[in-house]
């Protein structure tokens, strides 16, 4: 037989039922809030892992294409990354990829495009460096100067800041603007590897201004020799 409460746990009792009656639905609708956000999260979870798996698959599609040459093939497999996949960093892949092989293909418009696409929608920086650095370079080919400074007008990443700005010289230069190439290409070879085989190539363009980069380097101070004592 159960025990009969006593007066202090009769109000204790009534005082979790008092609170219950007041919050009790506030702190229901609170858990399904966190249960269902919890939820979501693990479903957002597997969609990005199952979009990712899928575009892994088209870009293997992508890349046979390429490797068979196939030029009708590659651009149905680059629309249909696009249209299904655009957002993933596999779409970009395959559309620097594509970008490649319509330049040497000769289809420098396609090529265009493709760049054009990864610089507005890649959300790695990375990529997005690379097709405008690739896409400067197009409209550089096509005297399209102006077009091609724009390309390189935003911020880039640290990898990728002296590369623009030996872009930005070799632009400024086609246009005969010598004196501003000339500190595109200086900040280019200082903000390059020393060890960077590409450093001497921003050497090379710079010897051909007049500018010797090499003296910039600090060289070791040599001690005087000492003064004979005179007695």
């Amino acid at each position: 037989m159960a025990k009969p409460l006593d007066l202090e746990e009769q109000e204790q009792l009534a005082e979790i039922k008092h609170f219950w009656k007041q919050y009790g639905n506030l702190i229901t609708w609170a858990l399904i809030a966190v249960l269902g956000s919890f939820a979501a999260w693990n479903g957002y979870q597997y969609w990005q892992r199952n979009q990712a798996a899928q575009a892994s698959v088209m870009y293997d599609e992508v890349e046979r294409a390429v490797q068979s040459g196939d030029m009708a093939r590659i651009d149905r497999s680059l629309a249909d990354m696009k249209d299904r996949f655009g957002r993933t960093t596999y779409a970009h892949q395959a559309g620097l990829l594509a970008a490649r092989v319509y330049y040497d293909k000769g289809n420098v418009d396609a090529s265009r495009a493709a760049l054009s696409w990864v610089a507005e929608k890649a959300s790695d920086e990375g990529y997005q460096a690379i097709a405008k650095l690739r896409l400067a370079g197009l409209l550089l080919e096509k005297k399209a100067y102006d077009e091609a400074l724009q390309q390189l007008s935003g911020s880039f990443p640290k990898d990728f800041a002296a590369l623009a700005a030996d872009r930005r010289g070799d632009i400024l230069l086609a246009q005969g603007r010598k004196d501003e190439a000339k500190a595109e290409y200086e900040k280019a070879y200082k903000g390059l590897d020393e060890r960077a085989e590409y450093r001497l190539l921003v050497e090379v363009k710079l010897n051909a201004l007049g500018v010797d980069p090499t003296a910039w380097q600090v060289k070791p101070a040599t001690a005087a020799p000492n003064a004979e004592v005179k007695s």
